[in-house]
């Protein structure tokens, strides 16, 4: 049985805050905005366990809500997007039982005011469509969005503010567990800055080799996604090592947002109340 909550927020308050919640496979990253506000006021990551329950999911959301001095009544709205089927619903439960409202659901049933241009518009991944609302907003221009994830994915909108689709590649993290899983010798590594192309151990080397075969494919991928749109196109990079891969794509990219996700949910949401 659900615990009881205390009353909550009316959604139209101008104190309600509203939570927007990105499943991703390895990471949940989530975050309150203010009812009108286009700034996120606070955000937290934790590890996304598939085997979570709508009660485990509203027990760890109360306990980080409460670090930052806010509550369930603190919460008038929500939406969520995932990647993990399974963990949808049980979202939803969670919103219902703990802050007492339906959480909107980023899927096919939803408006997110962008036409997708691809052969089966419900295949595409609800965090790229996100993405895509959230950069074409920014820009208002032919774009495209790098987003460091368990995959690296790059999806284009067009002028026009049309999703026109992507490429995905392995991840960064999947790179360096499928080397030290299929590699007897190889360690896992952390993946920080190597100090030189030219690694001097193997630590090094494996760290080197990943951080610049991913700019290498960043470069390579953008330059011709910008020869096959064949316009000039803006670049923006998000994702939970953006700012690690930074140092080595900046020539490719105009800008990196960690909370481009967070941003395109509130858009989303900010669309079906109209």
């Amino acid at each position: 049985m659900a615990v009881p909550v205390p009353p909550l927020a009316d959604a139209t308050s101008s104190d309600a805050k509203l939570l927007v919640v990105d499943v991703g496979n390895t990471q949940t990253h989530f975050g309150l905005f203010e009812h009108e506000g286009e700034k996120v006021i606070e955000q937290w990551r934790f590890a996304t366990v598939r085997e979570s329950t709508a009660d485990e999911l509203g027990a760890a959301l109360s306990n980080l809500l409460r670090l930052r001095g806010f509550r369930f009544s603190d919460v008038g709205a929500s939406i969520v997007s995932s990647t993990v089927p399974q963990l949808s619903g049980q979202w939803l439960t969670m919103s219902r039982h703990y802050l007492g409202h339906e959480m909107l659901l980023v899927g096919p049933a939803i408006k997110i005011g962008m036409p997708i241009r691809i052969d089966n518009p419900r295949e595409v991944g609800a965090d790229r469509l996100v993405n895509a609302v959230a950069a074409y907003d920014r820009f208002k221009t032919t774009c495209v969005v790098v987003d460091f994830g368990t995959a690296v994915t790059y999806d284009a909108v067009s002028a026009q503010g049309e999703y026109l689709g992507g490429i995905i590649t392995p991840g960064v993290e999947i790179s360096l567990e499928a080397l030290a899983d299929r590699a007897a010798k190889l360690p896992t590594i952390e993946m920080i800055e190597p100090r030189a192309v030219i690694g001097k151990s193997t630590v090094e080397a494996i760290r080197s080799g990943v951080a610049y075969g991913f700019a290498g494919q960043v470069e390579g991928i953008v330059g011709r996604m910008r020869r096959e749109l064949g316009e000039p196109l803006r670049v923006i990079a998000t994702g939970g090592l953006s700012k690690v891969m930074l140092p080595f794509i900046r020539d490719s990219i105009d800008d990196v947002d960690e909370f481009l996700t967070l941003t395109g949910l509130r858009l989303i949401w900010q669309r079906n109340q109209l």
